[in-house]
């Protein structure tokens, strides 16, 4: 749309149109057809009880991605304040490579929590304290090794944005390696949230997920740079992640006799 159409700003736009409606429709023609299926849409039953309580657990994934959008005005209010444009194309940057590695976290406590749900469910205790810990292990390896691999490619991946501009590479590419730091803690946080929810504990998941993307972020970006000038911007969010492991690993501690995960 952009490079191949012309059609420049515009042609994301439609892209990003058209991709939604892809990964929308594609879904709704599936599960609408019901022939050799066991999964697909049927009449429903109102329950506005049960509607309630899903809601209310949902409610730490809702705060997640309104605060994305209201700590994101604040960086660039600080990154205008500090650096100026350049500073705020490199949180552009910043948004996009993470979420390739925050996705890998993402992915993975979407993907077991239908299996914590289950088995807390089954009372199956055994199975939901060895789902927990390989949870940990994956956490724990893919860490280090997501950390490493930002670390490494830091400069290749600010090449795909900035190429053409030098001084602006070198800039961008130092303030990957210091936020892509955070990625060694923020994948357990991720996953403490996650698991609540699983557990149908909205509450806990939801201060889990407040505290690490809404209050902890902006406390941080708003002090860092008091104290370490222009890289305390981009390592507001390492400071983030790590206070609000210590508000995961509390409840995690506090709350696994009640679950029996550990």
């Amino acid at each position: 749309m952009i490079y191949v159409a012309k059609i420049g700003v515009t042609g994301a736009a439609i892209a990003t149109v058209v991709g939604e409606c892809v990964g929308g429709i594609i879904p709704l023609v599936y599960f609408f057809i019901k022939k050799g299926k066991t999964l697909y849409f049927a009449k429903p039953a109102f329950a506005l009880k049960t509607i309630g309580k899903i809601c209310a657990n949902g409610s730490s994934e809702m705060i997640t991605n309104l605060s994305v959008s209201a700590v994101s005005v604040i960086y660039n209010f600080q990154l205008l304040k500090y650096i100026g444009d350049s500073g705020v194309i490199a949180y552009g940057i910043i948004m996009y490579v993470s979420f390739i590695f925050i996705g890998c976290f993402l992915g993975f406590s979407v993907g077991t929590a239908p299996i914590i749900g289950y088995n807390y469910g089954a009372q199956n205790t055994d199975e939901l304290k060895s789902v927990f810990k390989k949870s940990l292990l994956f956490y724990a390896v893919s860490a280090v090794a997501l950390t490493a691999i930002a670390e490494l490619l830091a400069k290749p991946l600010a090449m795909i944005f900035v190429s053409h501009d030098a001084p602006l590479l070198d800039f961008a590419t130092r303030a990957i390696r210091i936020f892509s730091i955070s990625f060694i803690i923020s994948g357990f946080n991720i996953y403490a949230s996650a698991f609540f929810t699983a557990l149908n504990n909205g509450v806990i998941s939801a201060v889990i997920s407040i505290s690490r993307t809404l209050l902890f972020q902006i406390g941080a970006v708003f002090l860092m740079p008091l104290i370490f000038g222009i890289d305390g911007i981009w390592s507001a969010t390492i400071i983030a992640e790590f206070v609000t492991l210590t508000v995961s690993v509390a409840c995690v501690i506090a709350l696994r006799k009640k679950y029996n995960y550990l």
